[in-house]
């Protein structure tokens, strides 16, 4: 058993950790070119199965890339003329003594802990799969690190990376939000409740030399006391788990024991003008909008404090297939009782379906609006899109629009692709689905048919005097259609 990581750096060795840094990005060793060594579309979907493929038809050349990936992501060994390879001596060295690499007496290598390409940027934490040979626990450490896993990535690209003045990163693990954030907010914040988190988010930001972050041990907000942030995010355990033995991925029978606090406290900690994005697991009930559980964490009942919500729909399971994927045993009775348990809970609870989300927070300048759309998860950075939804928002929702589009010119924001349905013989009309190009969040908008026909006669900037003329029906049918699609950003308005 390889003895795990203790995120430990003299002063003195953090040179020759972060030239072993540049070696690897030399070598290559980042997220997209990971994982297309791996034949990967995307890092994400990195999986422990196909381990032994992996190493017999991706990573037999042995280059440096191969043996990076091989020692870092694929939990493997390398041989001592392949780790010289790889590294110098001093900066293997530098990280045994960090406590993130094991050289034994003849000169193999293992990795105590994991070295997680995102972007192009390298983060430590505990491996992705602490069960496998190595390290090889029979049951995961209580204070395991959460690994950068897929919810790690789809928060990172979600996030808005506008300047920001502070920055609060909660169950921060090792650190990864807190520090992409450090790179664009003055000053940035990362707590855990695990004292071994905090020590490895803290060697990463040794290793990173982000002077403008600190990492605090505590629950939740009790470290901040009453501060207030322009950015706060969350990747927190969130698993309606019949167990809770998983403190980085269980989140009580629910699995809200955990979200449902970092809702609540939004008002207490969220600046005017800022946003928070969390990335979580929502068991969803028949008939119940997430909206509206949000809200009620929230407990917002002045009027003068209301709170828009956007919910970004990445992926669903079935109560059934979320049971199935989470149940475990050797044996097949072993196994088919893991699967009642879990299947119990989630009945218990009343979910129907298990929902991937990235829920976006910000204080409202008029009445409070929630938004739900729905995308594949992106695979390149897709924040700014999501700021850009806000923004749609409140420019369709604010009581002069209608009045401005009235004398405005208007265009298609980009390419729109239009996907028509019809049910033969059924006698139902198509219905148009359209999806703006280019973009990293590729979602789909029903449109009406007078929507669609705006859209097809936008060649170009138009008038909406003359595309109302043209279209031939109500100026107000038509103002309501134009205010649709800008809130759904599929036209723009002209400036000037």
């Amino acid at each position: 058993m390889t003895e795990r990581a203790s995120f430990s750096a003299a002063p003195a060795d953090l040179p020759s950790v972060r030239a072993a840094f540049s070696k690897l990005a030399e070598a290559g060793y980042s997220e997209s070119l990971a994982a297309q060594r791996l034949g990967l579309e995307d890092l994400a979907d990195l999986q422990w199965r196909p381990v032994p493929i992996y190493r017999a038809e991706r990573l037999a050349r042995r280059d440096r890339l191969d043996l990076a990936i091989d020692l870092f992501l694929l939990q493997g060994a390398l041989c001592r003329d392949e780790l010289a390879s790889l590294f110098s001596d001093r900066e293997c060295r530098a990280l045994v003594d960090a406590g993130v690499l094991a050289v034994d007496e003849t000169g193999a290598a293992r990795a105590r802990a994991g070295l997680f390409p995102v972007g192009h940027r390298l983060i430590f934490s505990d491996h992705a799969w602490p069960e496998l040979p190595h390290p090889g626990y029979s049951e995961v450490p209580s204070d395991q690190v959460m690994w950068i896993g897929m919810d790690s990535r789809h928060l990172a690209r979600c996030t808005s990376r506008r300047p920001f003045g502070s920055a609060l990163d909660l169950c921060t693990g090792s650190g990864i939000h807190a520090l992409l954030a450090s790179t664009h907010a003055g000053k940035a914040v990362a707590v855990d409740i695990n004292p071994r988190a905090v020590r490895c988010a803290r060697f990463n930001a040794e290793v990173w030399g982000s002077g403008n972050l600190e990492v605090v041990t505590g629950d939740l907000y009790e470290p901040v006391g009453e501060e207030r942030f322009d950015l706060i995010t969350a990747n927190p355990p969130f698993v309606p788990s019949p167990l809770n033995t998983l403190g980085f991925r269980d989140g009580g029978r629910s699995g809200e024991d955990i979200l449902s606090r970092i809702v609540a406290g939004l008002p207490d900690h969220l600046a005017a003008g800022g946003i928070t994005q969390i990335i979580t697991e929502l068991g969803e009930r028949d008939g119940e909008p997430l909206a509206a559980r949000l809200r009620q964490w929230l407990n917002l009942t002045a009027p003068d404090q209301p709170m828009n919500i956007h919910i970004l729909r990445l992926g669903e399971h079935t109560a059934m297939k979320y049971a199935l994927g989470h149940a475990k045993g050797d044996d097949y009775q072993t196994f088919l009782d893991s699967v009642e348990e879990w299947s119990a809970n989630l009945r218990a609870q009343g979910y129907a379906r298990v929902v991937s989300v990235v829920i976006s927070f910000e204080w409202s300048d008029g009445d409070a609006w929630e938004r739900e759309d729905r995308s594949p998860p992106p695979r390149r950075p897709a924040g700014a899109e999501i700021d850009a939804a806000f923004l749609a928002e409140r420019m369709a929702r604010h009581p002069d629009c209608r009045e401005v589009l009235r004398t405005s010119r208007v265009c298609r924001v980009g390419p729109i692709a239009l996907l028509d349905a019809k049910v033969l013989g059924s006698g139902i009309d198509a219905k148009t689905r359209a999806t703006l190009l280019g973009q990293a969040l590729t979602m789909e908008h029903h449109l009406s048919p007078l929507e669609r026909e705006i859209l097809e006669r936008l060649e170009g900037s138009v008038g909406m005097p003359d595309l109302i003329g043209s279209l031939g029906m109500g100026e107000g049918a038509v103002i309501e259609a134009a205010a649709s699609l800008l809130r759904r950003r599929l036209i723009r308005i002209e400036p000037g």
